[in-house]
């Protein structure tokens, strides 16, 4: 059985969904790659613009989420981080 994501982890999740694809992404293909229901993504998604980690871009084809400097920030943090805690074993 598989452990529960934390907050933080689908934050790093949705985040690296945005990057793996060149920094932008569609909603259903984030919707998808992130593995949360249409109003569970919903909140993360205007928790993470309010602190301006995505941000919303209009195209001729429809919206795009786009990975901001401080979410590409973000993502480089938390990973030293997490390689940090695993190196004790944590």
């Amino acid at each position: 059985m598989t452990e529960k994501r934390d907050r933080l982890q689908i934050i790093f999740d949705i985040l690296k969904a945005v990057e793996d694809r060149r920094g932008k992404i569609k909603p259903t293909h984030l919707l998808y790659k992130s593995n949360l229901s249409h109003e569970r993504l919903k909140k993360y998604i205007e928790e993470l613009s309010e602190k301006s980690l995505i941000a919303e871009e209009a195209t001729k084809h429809g919206k795009l989420f786009v990975l901001t400097d401080q979410g590409f920030k973000f993502l480089q943090d938390y990973k030293k981080m997490r390689e940090f805690t695993e190196s004790f074993g944590l």
